[in-house]
């Protein structure tokens, strides 16, 4: 690695790493790059590919400030690793679906082998001054395994998942060998404070932490750690801009003019069956069928591409959610009016903010979800002057923020149809409302604003109250 800009730089190291020209507008990989091009760094991952064996070489790349490394996974790893234990036990029991848990011995096995590696490369990377900020569930232990080989610097570890509480955690297999290692980071960040709670619970009852002054923790093994919740955001001001200027594009004035005068409900999720999808739809058939002045006024759109389709529980939702947009379609359209359109596929950014200031209500309601961004970018692209209205789950991590969209239990048919119905008879004042005050949120707490706030903590030498960023933005 090119010796560029290495005292004091930012090391972001995730799963995935966005590498230049590759970044999608206005997300997290855009938030890192700025911090990246602001502070000097470097960016290790994977590449995304496969090859014989799992980091035989590094690829390396500079782009103005930043250097990007990168490995492959050998097959069995990434099965092992990223498909077995990433996707197929953390996940569905970070976001409370333990039925879904599918554990194998030799997953976790393949998990830690796969972040040793990471660790591996990392220590001849990297140089003391450096400050580290590793990236979700994939990288739980790889603070741990770098203490192990003498590393000292600053680290920090960001959940982008919800953390469900202890008494669930528990039921994980090996909960103690992989979660106690988080101790081994200076800093661990959540979105909110039920995960913060969470995380303190855990440690303090099941893991032998004991709380210390300034917020602290001091883990069984007698290491100081700081845990916080930090608020991910979107750009707020750059979604607002994307939205407004897409009123001129080809698309989105087609799909206007397809709806004919319609008002547009929309959801947009990965298809994933943390995102109550089933339930959605369910919730809409329910609308139709007690508000028959609705039909033919009315059109929802839901986007769901497809992800992780080597798995089961991934394959099974698509075929599932395929059958209910037929029975809904077959039971209440017309020769000139389709009730539902449901797109497995995905749409350029510019084009999903127009999509969003087309809609009248976005519905956005996961079973579970650390903070979900489609929720933000709904609001940041509204029209102020005719905003839509919001229907947020109660158990997105959005909802601690977000207050006056109108909030439901993704679970409750009757509530989410209740709230459809009133987000579509809603009096505009009372639309202009419910969206400034949520505006308001999201242009104080910002993508850049979350992104300043983590890394001034990790960087802050003096103790701090572990509230204090959640406080300050709420």
């Amino acid at each position: 690695m090119a010796n560029r800009n290495t005292k004091g730089r930012l090391v972001v190291v995730s799963n995935r790493v966005a590498l230049p020209r590759q970044t999608a507008t206005g997300g997290l990989a855009s938030a890192l790059q700025a911090a990246l091009h602001e502070l000097g760094g470097l960016w290790f991952g994977w590449s995304g590919k496969l090859a014989a064996e799992t980091g035989a070489e590094v690829h390396r790349l500079h782009d103005a400030k930043v250097d990007y490394a990168t490995i492959d996974l050998s097959r069995a790893d990434h099965d092992d690793f990223y498909t077995g234990f990433a996707n197929g036990t953390l996940w569905p029991m970070l976001h409370y679906r333990p039925d879904l848990v599918d554990y194998q011995r030799s997953h976790l096995e393949g998990y830690l082998r796969v972040n040793e590696i990471f660790a591996q490369h990392l220590c001849k990377l990297i140089t003391p001054e450096d400050v580290l900020w590793v990236h979700d569930y994939h990288l739980i232990p790889l603070a741990a395994m770098l203490r192990q080989r003498g590393v000292r610097n600053r680290i920090g570890f960001f959940l982008h998942t919800p953390l469900p509480a202890a008494g669930l955690l528990i039921a994980l297999p090996n909960h103690r060998e992989l979660l106690e290692t988080l101790a081994s980071y200076d800093l661990i960040g959540v979105h909110t404070t039920r995960d913060l709670r969470a995380l303190e619970d855990y440690f303090l009852h099941e893991a032998g932490a004991s709380m210390r002054l300034g917020g602290r923790m001091r883990s069984a093994g007698g290491r100081i750690f700081r845990a916080a919740a930090f608020p991910i955001s979107i750009d707020t001001a750059g979604i607002a801009r994307t939205a407004s200027d897409a009123r001129a594009h080809k698309e989105i004035n087609q799909l206007r003019t397809s709806l004919d005068g319609r008002a547009l409900i929309i959801g947009v999720d990965r298809l994933d069956y943390s995102k109550g999808l089933p339930q959605r739809f369910e919730a809409f058939a329910r609308l139709l069928e007690r508000a028959p002045e609705l039909h033919r006024q009315v059109t929802f759109m839901q986007i769901a591409p497809p992800s992780r389709g080597s798995v089961l529980e991934y394959r099974q939702i698509r075929r599932e959610l395929e059958r209910s947009a037929g029975h809904i379609n077959g039971k209440y359209a017309t020769p000139d009016w389709a009730p539902l359109r449901y797109i497995n596929k995905s749409f350029p950014h510019r084009l999903l903010a127009g999509y969003y200031r087309s809609a009248r209500v976005g519905l956005v309601t996961p079973l579970r979800d650390g903070m979900n961004l489609v929720a933000k970018e709904y609001v940041a692209s509204q029209n102020p002057d005719d905003p839509g209205v919001l229907i947020l789950s109660r158990f997105a991590g959005a909802a601690q923020e977000l207050t006056t969209a109108l909030l439901v239990n993704p679970a409750d048919t009757e509530e989410v149809a209740d709230a459809l119905q009133r987000a579509l008879n809603m009096p505009l004042p009372e639309r202009r409302d419910r969206w400034r005050a949520m505006m308001k949120v999201l242009e104080h707490n910002d993508i850049t604003f979350w992104r300043k706030s983590f890394l001034s903590a990790l960087t802050e030498k003096a103790p701090v109250a572990q509230r204090r960023v959640a406080e300050t933005l709420g």
